[in-house]
């Protein structure tokens, strides 16, 4: 097939609308989990099956990006921002599969705030990357991005916190290297949305 000579704004925005909806459904359904503590062979399944359906999405991102000529931002930054959000839902799906692998189904409470602070950061960044569309309201899109850096703040700080709680409590080193595992991955999730957050940023500023 030959390349397109028209924009696919439409098409790839209602993909990445698609994909950010995705990354929104892993948090809920991850924070959900931990507030139950349910992480088993089906309910992790039901994360694999949106981790998939993200990947397809990604997949097709890149695939329209290859045989479209004009695209509506860089398309550096259109593969960056396809491939760094399909990397939010993997690395939640990678938290809750190593919760059944490791088996640790205890309700924690630290963990379940920190899975809202997820929850809350994957939401603000839906909402900036669906603001890529209404080029004429940058400065709503710029401040869900402002609140994705500032729970990614609270993330660091909550994971500091947690950890030294960790190390002071917990006597058994194996159940200490799963906890720890586990809260490094949680932050790692704020980590990718703040980047993803400051891909976001950057088409922005090309586009002021």
């Amino acid at each position: 097939m030959g390349f397109s000579l028209l924009p696919k704004e439409t098409n790839l925005f209602i993909l990445f609308g698609k994909q950010a909806q995705f990354a929104v459904d892993a948090a809920m359904l991850f924070a959900g989990l931990t507030r139950k503590g349910n992480f088993n062979t089906d309910t992790v399944q039901k994360m694999h099956d949106i981790e998939h359906q993200a990947d397809e999405i990604c997949h097709e991102i890149i695939e329209k990006l290859n045989k479209t000529y004009i695209t509506p931002f860089d398309r550096e930054d259109i593969h960056r921002l396809a491939t760094e959000l399909d990397s939010v839902t993997d690395m939640i799906y990678t938290i809750s599969r190593r919760m059944m692998v490791y088996k640790i189904n205890d309700i924690d409470a630290d963990l379940i705030d920190f899975s809202s602070v997820i929850e809350k950061s994957v939401r603000a960044l839906a909402c900036a990357i669906n603001g890529l569309s209404d080029s004429k309201r940058p400065q709503t899109t710029l401040n869900a991005c402002i609140e994705v850096n500032r729970l990614e703040n609270i993330g660091d700080t909550m994971r500091d916190a947690i950890l030294a709680k960790l190390f002071e409590t917990i006597h058994d080193p194996i159940f200490l290297i799963k906890w720890k595992e586990i809260y490094l991955f949680a932050e790692t999730v704020l980590d990718i949305c703040e980047d993803v957050a400051h891909v976001v940023e950057t088409i922005i500023v090309k586009q002021a």
